[in-house]
């Protein structure tokens, strides 16, 4: 069994790899126009792991073009809702199948423990596409009611060519959340992983090339942002741009829409997600346990993650203790190594501003546990948990998104003041909720702004709920249902007969 695998066994698998490093373009894989390519480097250690294609205006429009092309001929947009299940199935199994190098893909690249990716990323890739496939041919059409003599249609339909830029986060993951849906509804994809992490995404075109997607319905154009993603923003033959990444750049994207050809923009920006301990719930250490995954699960890097604490002052000190213990226990290591707890941060950039924000709050706040940059076998880009107590609610360390593994604790005393404090944020993506008491477990989830509210957990989320914010979190919506609505159009058929 793969979980049974060791480090030795992790390194081997991993050494024997080769690299889709061009990009794939209508089917195939090719280098950039412009010949240039930029180095994918493993945060862990600081080795090139390959040269990649850095794709630039040029290869977005041959990207775009290629999904033009087979939007309008049909291969794709126009097969029966069954033949588009079936190759979706396919692809499900295909990542199944290929489970190992999708994981390891995903930890070389960005820094994730190889163990997460293979047990919650790549399975989870695999699963969103094959539930997708699976809702594609039960949504139905509507018939409106009308008088004799006229019967209109309502149908949904696919808008066309979606271009998506995904994050260096979950780089399968946020791939599938977006793919999946905008193919399963019929649409072509032009597709711009983050260039942190942009491997997985080339492998997960050639897998869908090999489940029996037609050539130009899926294209991944890797570069950056200030390129490929610009230009797949101003492109004026792409219908709908889907995004995940900052609350910045998702206004980025807004503004190209409007200088542009008014496409779609759906964004799923920035977060600070707050997490709300009441004296009356019970059990403390399933709370604690809980808190600890929801900021320090992927180095922190998780734009839901649970980074304000907010306690019943009662129970406060008592639960710090619990917030330390449990950090001293996730202590980074290498990625590869099933005994690590947490992985390396993505890169030297982002390492460099999480301790940005670590130094500063060494001077406003308690550090009670980490606050120093960490190294495995002298080299990498890592950062223990690092927890500050009695933060000020007006401390940067409590507004600004650090993306990293850094918990801020605040204390409250009444219900209301809780609620204020995490509703006091230009964020609103997730909150999560723990107490006993239903009433109040109702009460406050109500009265929180976010997308989601988990109660006695973290950052609930499956295929069936929709996962978006509010606020500056953007109005995106990936999962459910409900993210068919952002790959669709509606159109009336109008017909007239003798009745």
């Amino acid at each position: 069994m793969m979980l049974d695998y060791s480090f030795e066994d992790w390194k081997s698998r991993a050494a024997a790899l080769s690299f889709r490093n061009q990009a794939f373009i209508d089917g195939k894989f090719v280098d950039a126009v412009s010949g240039k390519t930029f180095d994918s480097i493993n945060p862990a250690t600081g080795e090139v792991l390959t040269p990649v294609a850095e794709c630039d205006a040029a290869d977005v429009d041959l990207a775009v073009a290629a999904a033009r092309k087979s939007f309008e001929a049909g291969s794709w947009s126009r097969t029966a809702p069954g033949d588009r299940k079936a190759v979706l199935l396919k692809l499900a199994d295909l990542i199944r199948e290929n489970l190992e190098e999708m994981a390891l893909l995903d930890s070389l690249d960005m820094g994730k423990l190889v163990t997460d990716a293979a047990t919650i990323d790549a399975p989870g890739s695999a699963h969103f596409f094959q539930w997708y496939a699976e809702a594609i041919d039960k949504i139905y059409d509507e018939v409106a009611p009308t008088g004799p003599g006229d019967l209109a249609l309502v149908s949904r339909v696919p808008l066309g060519v979606v271009g998506a830029v995904t994050p260096w986060n979950f780089p399968l993951d946020m791939a599938t959340w977006k793919s999946a849906a905008a193919l399963a509804a019929g649409n072509s994809v032009v597709l711009k992983p983050a260039e942190q992490s942009p491997l997985s995404a080339l492998r997960l075109a050639e897998l869908a090339s090999e489940a029996g997607l037609p050539d130009g319905v899926l294209n991944v154009v890797p570069g950056f942002g200030h390129t490929a993603g610009q230009a797949l923003g101003l492109h004026m033959d792409v219908d709908c741009l889907a995004f995940t990444g900052s609350t910045a750049i998702g206004k980025k994207f807004m503004e190209y829409s409007g200088q542009s050809n008014l496409k779609q923009v759906w964004p799923e920006t920035g977060g600070k997600s707050p997490n709300l301990i009441f004296a009356d719930c019970e059990n403390l250490d399933a709370a604690a346990d809980m808190a600890a995954f929801g900021i320090f699960f992927n180095q922190g890097e998780v734009c839901s993650a649970n980074s304000r604490l907010y306690v019943e002052r009662g129970v406060k000190d008592a639960f710090v203790e619990k917030m330390i213990a449990r950090s001293e226990a996730m202590q980074p290591g290498d990625p590869l190594d099933p005994a690590a707890k947490m992985g390396a941060i993505v890169d030297e950039k982002q390492t460099e501003n999480i301790m940005r924000f670590v130094e500063g709050g060494k001077k406003t706040a308690n550090l009670v546990a980490g606050g120093a940059r960490a190294y495995v076998d002298g080299k990498g880009c890592f950062v223990p948990p690092t927890i500050f107590d009695d933060v000020r609610h007006d401390d940067p360390l409590a507004r600004d998104e650090i993306f990293g593994p850094v918990l801020s604790i605040i204390p409250f005393d009444t219900e209301d003041e809780a609620v204020t404090m995490a509703n006091d944020s230009v964020y609103g993506l997730a909150a999560s909720v723990w107490t006993d008491n239903l009433s109040r477990a109702l009460r406050v989830s109500d009265k929180l702004f976010a997308g989601t509210v988990s109660v006695n957990t973290v950052d609930a989320l499956s295929a069936q709920t929709p996962f978006g914010g509010m606020k500056q979190s953007g109005f995106g919506r990936d999962l459910s249902l409900h993210s068919f609505d952002k790959y669709t159009a509606l159109k009336t058929t109008w017909i007239k007969y003798k009745a």
